[in-house]
């Protein structure tokens, strides 16, 4: 059968496929809302952090800015300074380095010479004088920039150093710096959540990242990136580190990393509790949708199944009963089968009333037939009786004459008696009986006067006593038999045989009822006779009433069974009766 040929099978796919599609598209939706939403957030949270971090670095030029200050203002210092002696000068500068924490301290005096240096510097001392931030100082500016290292950059603030407020007197200037280095990173890196990366001409100087080469990569571009280190995926952003110096060239840039494979490792949870629940609803909605479909098709499951058996028995009068249900019943399907039974019982009184009429009819048209099977022995009577009246007759002449006129009396019972039992309304005498034992005593009966032939009897031993009339089906079975037996008995001569002649078998069939199939191997029936074979005094044999099969018929739809007849030529006939194993009231 077709996956979509069943009325079930196409509700519940229909049902589970929307259910599945439903479900699909809405966690595919939740999914990718979820997804965007957490890239989106990545990204302001760069941007964020971005912000934060040139805070954080204008907070920190600004102290160190207010410090320089202090410390140029100082009386001890102006007076070191104004010695212009450097090793007068360098201890204390060493001392205001420590107080102030700084990375670098630097002196020069009014020439732009170096008096003092406290702290690592790659710049050569004799062209510190030349850095622009010195000379803005020492125009009397102050002002900020950074200063390339090996190991990273600085971050610098220089000032001027003045005596008197009118007219200042310029004395020198005063350098202090904080280095871009991994302590710093570190800290940015707990205040923004972010991990951070210094870079400087090109190359990443700090980072709290340990793949610095592959960082370098991402210089090149000021959108955001996505990359992978350390096997975790991340979301970079490369902003210039403000203030920018003079040179811009030089000024060093930040990069910001947040770390994708975290930021979204609670999204897999999500996805994976959208899966299993998106599972579990589609197992719900599948078993729901197969429920609902079994509610709507399962009478109409009933009632197809009683149109079938109703198509390969031919019984028209077959009822349709709808299996209850302790939950619901379905109206719809009540009332189609109360019409269809409605329907079924018009049908079975139009055929009684049909079959009443055919056999009028029968009995109309067979009265040619009547009149001749009667006239044939009317006139051997009557001309036995001119025999008797003779004056001189002898003893053996009446013994022959008594014994026609007996035969031929004899002869008008069974005309008699055929057609009353053809014609009469049959009554029923129901009654518990065994179908088995039934066919077994019709084909004994069978046996007597007829020739030796192999009959075999297939009995289903699991068939229940049925109630029925048992001696008017064992009429029926009779006829039948005696028929199969003339049809085998008049096959050719040295025409091939084959075990057994007749067989009879019998079987549960559907919806309750039992079956018994008769099947021959005799002559069998002409195509063109075959619609005939059950009208009445049609036969092909020379000798017989042909009322047999039209009793036999008469008496298996009396009992509310059906009878069909399939037939070959030259290969045997086949005969089916299909009976209620729990009687039938009209």
């Amino acid at each position: 059968m077709k996956l979509l040929g069943s009325l079930t099978n196409r509700i519940f796919l229909a049902s589970a496929a929307l259910a599945v599609v439903s479900i699909g598209a809405a966690v595919y939706f939740v999914s990718l809302t979820t997804t965007r939403q957490a890239e989106a957030e990545l990204q302001r949270g760069l941007i964020e952090a971005g912000a934060l971090v040139d805070q954080q670095t204008a907070g920190l030029v600004q102290t160190l800015t207010v410090m320089a200050r202090l410390v140029a203002d100082s009386p001890k210092f102006k007076a070191a300074v104004d010695t212009d002696d450097p090793p007068t000068v360098q201890p204390i500068a060493v001392d205001y380095q420590k107080q102030l924490g700084s990375a670098l301290v630097v002196v020069t005096n009014g020439k732009g010479d170096v008096l003092a240096t406290a702290g690592p510097l790659d710049v050569p001392r004799d062209s510190i004088g030349r850095l622009p931030e010195i000379k803005n100082a020492l125009a009397g500016k102050e002002n900020s920039g950074f200063w390339g290292q090996s190991d990273g950059a600085l971050q610098v603030v220089s000032v001027p150093i003045a005596i008197g407020i009118d007219r200042p007197e310029l004395m020198g200037t005063l350098t202090v710096g904080f280095r871009l280095d991994d302590a710093l990173a570190e800290q940015f890196k707990r205040e923004t959540q972010s991990d951070i990366a210094f870079a400087v001409d090109g190359q990443i100087k700090a980072s709290t990242l340990p793949d610095r080469a592959r960082l370098a990569s991402l210089l090149a571009v000021d959108s955001v990136q996505t990359i992978s280190v350390g096997g975790s995926e991340y979301v970079a952003l490369r902003r210039p580190l403000a203030p920018a110096s003079a040179n811009a060239s030089r000024a060093p840039t930040v990069l910001l990393l947040r770390s994708r494979t975290e930021r979204l490792r609670f999204l897999n949870a999500i996805h994976t509790g959208l899966a299993a629940m998106a599972l579990l609803a589609v197992f719900a909605a599948t078993i729901l949708s197969y429920a609902v479909a079994r509610t709507i098709t399962r009478p109409l499951a009933d009632i197809t199944g009683a149109m079938r058996e109703m198509a390969s028995t031919g019984d028209l009068t077959r009822k349709i009963s709808l299996r209850r249900s302790e939950d619901w019943e379905d109206e719809d399907a009540k009332l189609l089968a109360a019409t269809f039974n409605t329907l079924t019982d018009s049908i079975e009184r139009f055929q009684r009333e049909a079959a009443q009429r055919e056999r009028l009819s029968a009995l109309g048209r067979l009265s040619t037939v009547v009149a001749h099977e009667i006239r044939n022995p009317l006139m051997i009577i009557k001309a036995s009786l001119r025999t008797l009246a003779k004056d001189q007759v002898s003893r053996d002449e009446i013994r022959q004459t008594l014994k026609d006129v007996d035969e031929e009396v004899a002869r008008l019972n069974r005309v008699v008696n055929d057609v009353l039992d053809f014609a009469r309304p049959i009554r029923f005498d129901y009654a518990p009986a065994d179908v088995n034992a039934i066919c077994a005593d019709a084909e004994q009966a069978t046996r007597e006067g007829a020739e030796v032939m192999t009959v075999t009897l297939n009995p289903d031993e699991t068939l229940k006593p049925v109630v029925t009339d048992a001696e008017r089906l064992r009429m029926a079975l009779v006829n039948i038999l005696e028929n199969a037996r003339h049809a085998v008995a008049a096959r050719p001569a040295g025409a091939p045989r084959s075990d057994p002649d007749i067989e009879i078998h019998t079987r549960n069939g559907t919806a309750g009822h039992v079956s018994i199939i008769i099947r021959d191997r005799g002559v069998g029936v002409k195509p063109e006779d075959l619609p005939r074979v059950f009208d009445p005094y049609f036969t092909t044999k020379r000798t017989g009433s042909g009322l047999g099969l039209g009793i036999a018929k008469n008496i298996v739809e009396g009992m509310g069974g059906t009878i069909a007849l399939d037939s070959q030529p030259g290969r045997g006939t086949e005969i089916i009766i299909d009976l209620p194993s729990r009687g039938h009231n009209k």
